[in-house]
């Protein structure tokens, strides 16, 4: 394959993974935003904004928490255009997808729409779809950096 076919399907992949994950996650926010509620024993599905990123850390950023993020996430995708390795750009592109899902509701919400809030034994951090495929990615992406046999191009 050549090289404008390799990246002509990577962007592709890329774009639609990220559209993807961008578009079932805002719509699952959406229900929440407009004051969809379910409480059970365990999980309750309620409406939170996150101000902070992971366990509420870095809140105290504010404003400018959006534009470090949005830096950084543009960085991933520079990066993995440089590489140019096709066994990347789902993972890449779902993890992007979850990452600018996240950010978009900084700028059109007041922090990041959460929504599981998981009490049952413990409490724990109240999430989202996108982190949850954010954390996926990441999976994906260090079983392809310890295992290099599986990324063959």
């Amino acid at each position: 394959m050549n090289n404008s076919n390799k990246m002509l399907r990577l962007l592709a992949i890329l774009l639609f993974s990220i559209a993807g994950v961008f578009i079932i996650d805002q719509n699952i926010k959406s229900l929440f935003v407009e004051g969809f509620r379910y409480y059970t024993e365990c999980i309750d599905l309620i409406l939170v904004y996150n101000k902070g990123v992971a366990f509420s850390m870095f809140a105290f950023l504010n404003e400018y928490l959006k534009y470090i993020q949005l830096l950084l996430v543009s960085g991933v995708l520079v990066y993995v255009l440089y590489l140019k390795k096709l066994c990347y750009a789902l993972p890449v592109g779902i993890l992007l997808g979850g990452a600018f899902s996240n950010i978009y509701d900084r700028f059109v919400h007041e922090g990041v729409v959460d929504m599981v809030y998981w009490h049952c034994g413990f409490d724990f951090a109240v999430f989202n779809f996108a982190d949850v495929m954010i954390d996926f990615a990441v999976l994906w992406l260090l079983i392809l950096n310890f295992k290099p046999n599986l990324c063959k191009n």
